[in-house]
């Protein structure tokens, strides 16, 4: 298969990347800084998604069969990057017509406001009760902007037309894969703390060939 990977350097793209590479696909990595992929045998497209280039941006995902993006902050600095950068990667993807994408949220994001879904859920039907009267309360405090910006991507990818599927993750590990994790539609896993990024790189890989996927939100935990 012929996979364009967005933000191939992060924590969950690298994985992506990684995981796609020893599976045989056909692969361009869409990075800001290229040296962070040197040795790689793929092909690498430079591209800022904070000030994209939309010429380069199509270059990168003309022909694809899929788009995986693992895109999202790094830092408190980058919170804001993921919507108008998921903008600018839909609008490519529109362009050449490509269709399939897959993107990776957030598991507390089903029940935060966005433009697209001003009076989300108060709780997800997955969560049990300390996520739900706690653990959520803090998480969202903490990372206001951060969630924020992942609902606006949500609302970009839904209302894109495009064959979209969202997976949402709790905490992320940097543990080895273990292939062995739990999904559900719609809604978060419950008692699901956390889960390794090279897990639900697995999975974002595992959705291409499964047609049940395409706009769906999935919430995956190990």
């Amino acid at each position: 298969m012929k996979l364009t990977i967005f933000a191939a350097t992060g924590g969950i793209g690298r994985q992506i990347l990684e995981q796609a590479v020893a599976a045989g696909h056909d692969v361009t990595a869409v990075v800001r800084n290229p040296e962070k992929l040197s040795g790689q045998a793929v092909r690498i497209v430079t591209a800022d998604l904070a000030d994209p280039d939309p010429a380069v941006l199509e270059t990168a995902v003309d022909g694809a069969d899929a788009i995986l993006s693992g895109l999202g902050p790094r830092s408190r600095a980058d919170a804001g990057i993921t919507a108008p950068g998921t903008r600018a990667i839909v609008a490519a993807m529109q362009t050449t017509d490509v269709r399939r994408i897959v993107a990776v949220s957030a598991a507390p994001v089903g029940t935060v406001p966005s433009p697209g879904r001003p009076q989300p859920p108060k709780h997800d039907p997955g969560d049990g009760f300390f996520m739900r009267n706690l653990f959520s309360h803090v998480g969202k405090a903490m990372l206001r902007e951060h969630f924020a910006d992942l609902a606006r991507m949500e609302d970009i990818l839904r209302d894109s037309g495009l064959d979209w599927t969202i997976t949402r993750p709790p905490k992320l590990t940097d543990k080895p894969l273990t292939g062995s994790y739990r999904t559900a539609f719609g809604q978060n896993i419950r008692g699901g703390w956390s889960i390794p990024r090279a897990d639900v790189a697995h999975h974002m890989l595992r959705v291409l060939d499964q047609p049940e996927t395409i706009k769906q939100f999935i919430g995956i935990a190990s």
